[in-house]
């Protein structure tokens, strides 16, 4: 269109230089002017009725390591993969906001969609973009913003929003991506999830620079039975599936002058799952519902310690957050008492974090940022993190102590590259587990440790008849037979779990990453 108007316009001007007339020149005068307007409407319309597209492609190289309880060790040195983010905004007026992200993360030749199906038994979606898949792109961000003046009459700007919410790389754990933060507090949500929000910008109302109050709520998960199952109704609701998992909870940020920012959430989950094991055959036996989860957390982060100098670029945070079980008072699918965390009763569990990120730079020429980080567990501590980015599981989520340094140095406005080393030691078992006793347990490793060590001092092996040695090596030392029988159980246990418990895991990456 626009080369046929340009032809026009041409035409139009050679016509001029023949014209004899003042009447054939203002006529053709008027010709160009109308065929000007035409172009001048068709440019702002294809500018502004098109969605505005981004890419985020980054190459990777893994190394991951897993020390095992029983002193193996599971490892892959050299683990690459590929992610690919496709960016999408649309404005249709100055109030009302698309945004979208389309995103594909995979192994290099390899296609794993089966394992990311199984891995949440179709139900519920919470890493679908974060685990490697395949290489189909899906929708990783889908939702409308819509942006209000003044709420209650006040002068308090606002926000409504709904859809497949940002709700992974938060606020403290986007440093470590080289990211600009999304909306939940990473210490404690770092998960896809699909619901809505609503903000309040409190700041001009109160004189406190950048308070507001926002809340947020949705479903992890929606009982509704899938078209053409031929037992059920399509999308009614199915006594075999699990329920409904909401979540709702608030963020308030007391202060953020953007140097100096202090957040703060409290949520609550409810009918959270576990991996259901078959007591008899030892094998998954789907999901069940165990229970409820509460949280809370406050973050801090100086962004610039001085106004000039190189003080003016260093960041420093810290971080404290608390979680609160309460399982079902019901029994569970094998006639037990439910437990969460390998308890049947309510626990909590707290964990803190701290960082620092450093410029790189000689005074005139910047060389990067190094990020150092560390965060603690205890041992019921259960955040909402399976999302995060490492290829070895959540840091935050560690029962236990974890570090990591990371370097981070952009090439040139498109191109970036990090080296990242992360180490987690765990104290207690399930940090990367669900919420029941099945995957989410919090058992003693030490104790793990040690009984296994005890079974095969006593004579124990992987022959479970060898359990009749262990209880009579036990009797001889003066226990009672049920004694004996108990703690052998006990011992067998802990040799048979062993090879399965992760002591501690080491991930060390490399990236390439283009972003424009």
């Amino acid at each position: 269109m626009k080369k046929m108007i340009t032809m026009s316009l041409i035409a139009a001007a050679t016509t001029v230089a023949f014209a004899s007339t003042s009447s054939d020149i203002a006529d053709l005068q008027a010709q160009i002017d109308k065929l000007k307007t035409k172009q001048g409407k068709i440019n702002a319309q294809s500018a502004n009725d098109n969605i505005k597209w981004g890419v985020d492609f980054r190459t990777a190289y893994d190394n991951i390591n897993y020390d095992m309880a029983n002193g193996s060790s599971q490892k892959n040195d050299a683990l690459l993969s590929m992610r690919l983010w496709l960016n999408m905004a649309y404005a249709a007026d100055e109030h009302n906001i698309f945004k979208g992200q389309l995103s594909m993360n995979k192994a290099m030749g390899a296609d794993f969609y089966s394992s990311r199906t199984f891995s949440m038994a179709g139900q519920f979606d919470w890493v679908g973009n974060e685990a490697l898949t395949d290489n189909n792109l899906k929708v990783r961000q889908a939702f409308w913003l819509y942006l209000g003046d003044s709420a209650f009459g006040a002068d308090i700007p606002w926000t409504f929003s709904i859809g497949r919410r940002p709700s992974t790389n938060g606020f403290l754990s986007s440093l470590s991506q080289d990211d600009a933060a999304q909306s939940p507090l990473g210490h404690l949500i770092n998960v896809e999830f699909d619901g809505l929000s609503s903000k309040l910008d409190l700041s001009n109302v109160t004189g406190v620079p950048g308070m507001s109050f926002k809340v947020c709520m949705g479903l992890g998960s929606t009982n509704a039975v899938p078209m053409f199952q031929q037992a059920n109704q399509p999308y009614t609701k199915s006594e075999d599936d699990l329920n409904d998992i909401p979540l709702a909870g608030f963020i308030f940020e007391p202060y953020n002058d953007g140097q100096y920012i202090v957040k703060t959430t409290y949520y609550k989950a409810w009918n959270l799952p576990d991996i259901a094991m078959d007591r008899m055959t030892g094998q998954q036996a789907g999901f069940e519902q165990v229970g409820d989860m509460e949280g809370a957390g406050i973050s801090v982060l100086v962004d610039g310690l001085t106004d000039d100098g190189y003080a003016a670029d260093v960041k420093l945070f810290g971080s404290f957050a608390w979680t609160k079980s309460s399982p079902d008072t019901n029994l569970d699918t094998f006639g037990q008492p439910t437990s969460m965390l390998g308890s049947t009763e309510s626990e909590t569990g707290t964990s803190y974090w701290f960082g620092a990120y450093l410029p790189v730079t000689d005074g005139e020429n910047d060389f990067g940022t190094v990020g150092l980080e560390y965060n603690h567990g205890s041992q019921y501590w259960r955040p909402f993190t399976y999302a995060e980015d490492t290829m070895i599981g959540s840091k935050i989520a560690a029962r236990g102590d974890a570090w990591e340094a990371n370097y981070t140095y952009q090439i040139n406005d498109a191109l970036s590259a990090q080296l990242r080393y992360v180490n987690i030691d765990y104290d207690y078992t399930g940090s990367q587990g669900f919420f029941g006793g099945s995957s989410g347990a919090a058992n003693s490793i030490d104790d793990i440790k040690e009984g296994a060590a005890a079974w095969s001092s006593l004579g124990g092996t992987e022959d479970p008849a060898s359990g009749m040695t262990v209880v009579g090596n036990l009797m001889q030392s003066g226990m009672t037979q049920d004694q004996a029988i108990a703690a052998a159980t006990q011992m067998g246990m802990a040799a048979a779990y062993a090879p399965y418990i992760v002591e501690s895991a080491q991930d060390f990456r490399f990236y390439l990453r283009y972003r424009f």
